[in-house]
């Protein structure tokens, strides 16, 4: 049977892992070096989403004040996100099962992250689900990223990829902004670290769990 939406674009953060965890640990551990005090997982949850500069001027704002050097900080909590432990970084529910679904029923899938892209490729390895991505881009790939639908536009290239065929699956206003912006199909995930309602984001299909997808795609067909 031909597919309707054959290419689908994944966000990372907040979508296929539950990525706060381990920065919330590594971001301690920077504020335990400047003497600051810790955040719970749920304000670094809120912080992600844009790329680590943005994550940690967030975190510094949050502690006390932003430094002139910041740039110095992001290359130290990069440091300290390289080396953290996979582990603290998990998948959430059905996700390798879903993936593994969809790739046997022939969907070409892609990542489009604002997360740096050694980091994302390091996680998608140690995860075991690098296997299912044909493109991976992340903030630093393009000259643009999300929201800007320029992101989105070179991973739906770089995958074969066109908008009439395509869906973005994210959990953000980052992910289903940058879908409309490119007019491209959208699926938001309610269970990521959107500050916007799910219901608000403007995505064509909302799924409680990751293994609602494949569903959420045959009502959008």
């Amino acid at each position: 049977m031909k597919l309707r939406f054959p290419y689908l674009i994944f966000d990372f953060d907040g979508t296929l892992v539950e990525s706060a965890i381990g920065m919330t640990a590594c971001m301690n551990q920077l504020m335990s070096e400047l003497d600051r005090p810790s955040l719970e997982v749920q304000q670094v949850a809120y912080m992600v989403g844009e790329g680590i500069e943005v994550t940690v001027s967030r975190a510094m704002k949050a502690t006390g004040s932003v430094p002139e050097n910041l740039d110095a900080y992001v290359k130290r909590f990069k440091e300290l996100y390289y080396d953290h432990s996979i582990e603290e970084t998990p998948l959430y529910p059905d996700v390798i099962e879903t993936l593994q679904y969809l790739a046997g029923e022939g969907y070409v899938m892609g990542l489009c992250t604002n997360k740096v892209y050694d980091a994302t490729v390091r996680l998608l390895e140690g995860l075991d689900i690098a296997r299912f991505f044909h493109a991976v881009a992340g903030g630093d790939t393009y000259p643009v990223r999300k929201p800007d639908p320029g992101h989105l536009e070179g991973v739906m290239e770089a995958i074969g990829g066109s908008k009439d065929q395509s869906i973005m699956i994210g959990d953000s206003i980052n992910d289903i902004g940058c879908a409309r912006a490119a007019n491209v199909r959208s699926i938001a995930v309610t269970y990521g670290y959107t500050k916007i309602p799910p219901a608000e984001l403007g995505a064509d299909r909302l799924v409680d769990r990751f293994n609602e997808i494949p569903a959420a795609i045959s009502a959008l067909s």
